[in-house]
């Protein structure tokens, strides 16, 4: 069995498992408050003064300023310091809410520009037990603190959101919150803010791989699944038998297919079954090298959320991932980085669900994972820029140009990865029927710049650049 077979095994029970970090769905978000006159506000007091102590301590209160209810699980709270190391690890706990400790969840991420006071962040979010609030409550204490896991002293003197003099609960702006994926409190970092200068687009010449890092750029300019430059250009197209999908589906290479659309050529993913394991069939395409590290990794992908044929719910997986195999259990050099899109749900979800999860290691069993996950819940039908971003110090993930989750340096890799794109069924469970029926994956392109931190735009003007040549394939990334 390949080993992004097992991975897939383990996904299902990413949407419960995180180790260290926690985990939050983290929505594609400006990052600063509109006027006054927003539905919530937040109030801060610390509960640790010193310029430096054993941990940080930013006791929290959520505000209901509207005139509508509020669901707390709607609501996400960014706190933004200062690291005190490269590479630091931090871990966040809760003391005491009046809202339950469980109900509260916190992760770390990295501003998209982290300035001198401001690197890091923790983000507080709410499960559906925290409840709602009415006009005018609020959410009671929250007396949550993080620190450094080496338990070291950190440093909060330089901390963006810390206010030494804040021993008692006031509006506080110098934290974010947001409602439905909308920042509405606080104003956030220095070039973190919407209306702060975009990235510039990069200039140079994107064929130019000693100055933009080695590259690898694929169009899907094929004819068919058994066209010999596929092969040739590092691709393999699965036809081998096992897992992800149900018991006794077959990889069915003929159903991988190309045509083009709007001038591009796109690489089009089938799924099908009638309801049985032996009627199903399921796609795969992945590159034969594990060459792949750290740097940029794009891709333009369509989503569907319903059949192209036939009845619809089957509880159906469409990814973008990087993987390597996993020497044994619990090997800390194992690595994965998964976009996974649910459209009819699964994995205990009900409904539409994307997730993005940074895997360290795993043991099949019994079973114990470490991994971190970002997730929304809404649909995702039609065609995304996915961007996955990983250097010596975080895995960043964006999607539409929009950032969407970060996941902490516990999850680098150590050694190389494959590219992968599948198409799969968790179950028949979702969809009961014998009727047949067909889904359709599309992908566009996809691109990886060896060591280089790319920004979402950078990423389009690259692309693009390559379609103004009339480049539709280079491979500069070395073996090694």
């Amino acid at each position: 069995m390949k080993s992004h077979a097992k991975s897939r095994l383990r996904a299902a029970a990413a949407a419960a498992v995180t180790v260290a970090l926690g985990c939050t769905a983290l929505a594609a978000v400006p990052a600063t408050a509109s006027a006054a006159g927003e539905p919530i506000a937040v109030q801060y007091r610390t509960g640790a003064s010193g310029a430096s102590a054993d941990q940080s301590e930013p006791w929290l209160k959520v505000r209901n300023t509207g005139s509508a209810s509020v669901q707390l699980s709607d609501v996400k709270i960014r706190y933004y310091f200062k690291g005190d190391a490269v590479g630091e690890v931090y871990r966040f706990a809760c003391s005491w809410a009046v809202k339950g400790c469980g109900n509260i969840t916190g992760t770390f991420g990295t501003p998209a520009h982290p300035t001198a006071t401001a690197d890091r962040y923790l983000e507080i979010g709410f499960t559906s037990g925290a409840g709602s609030l009415a006009p005018g409550a609020d959410s009671g204490d929250m007396q949550l603190r993080f620190y450094r896991s080496n338990w070291q002293p950190l440093v909060q003197s330089d901390d963006y959101s810390f206010g030494a003099g804040s021993t008692s609960y006031a509006d506080w702006t110098k934290v974010t919150a947001q409602l439905g994926g909308a920042t509405v409190w606080g104003t956030a970092p220095e070039g973190n803010n919407p209306t702060d200068p975009t990235d510039p687009t990069d200039p140079t010449d994107p064929t130019d791989p000693g100055e933009n890092g080695p590259t690898l750029f694929d169009d899907f300019n094929y004819s068919n699944h058994s066209d010999p430059k596929i092969a040739a250009h590092g691709w393999s197209v699965r036809s081998n038998a096992g897992g992800p999908g149900v018991p006794g589906a077959t990889w069915a290479p003929e159903n991988v297919t190309f045509a083009t659309q709007s001038g591009n050529s796109v690489m089009n993913l089938e799924t099908s079954t009638a309801g049985s394991g032996e009627s199903t069939k399921q796609t795969e395409i992945l590159t034969q090298s594990m060459k792949f590290r750290n740097g940029t990794y794009a891709a333009r992908v369509k989503f569907n959320d319903a059949p192209k044929s036939g009845p619809d719910g089957d509880h159906l997986v469409q990814t973008f991932f990087t993987i390597n195999d996993l020497k044994a259990p619990m090997a800390d050099d194992y690595a994965e980085y998964d976009f996974e899109y649910l459209p009819n749900g699964g994995w205990g979800e009900s409904g539409n669900i994307l997730y993005t999860t940074s895997w360290e290691t795993y043991r099949p069993d019994p079973w114990e994972a470490v991994n971190q996950h970002t997730e929304s819940r809404q649909s995702y039908a039609g065609w995304h820029d996915l961007v996955v971003t990983i250097d010596n110090s975080a895995i960043t993930y964006y999607i539409d140009g929009q950032l969407f989750g970060t996941h902490g340096a516990a999850y680098l890799p150590e050694r190389g990865m494959s590219i992968n794109f599948n198409q799969w069924l968790i179950d028949l469970a979702g969809q009961t029927s014998t009727s047949p029926r067909a889904y359709d994956q599309q992908v566009d392109y996809v691109l990886h710049v060896k060591d280089k931190v790319l920004t979402p735009s950078q990423v389009n003007a690259k692309v693009a650049a390559y379609r103004t040549a009339g480049t539709t394939f280079q491979d500069t990334v070395p073996a090694g």
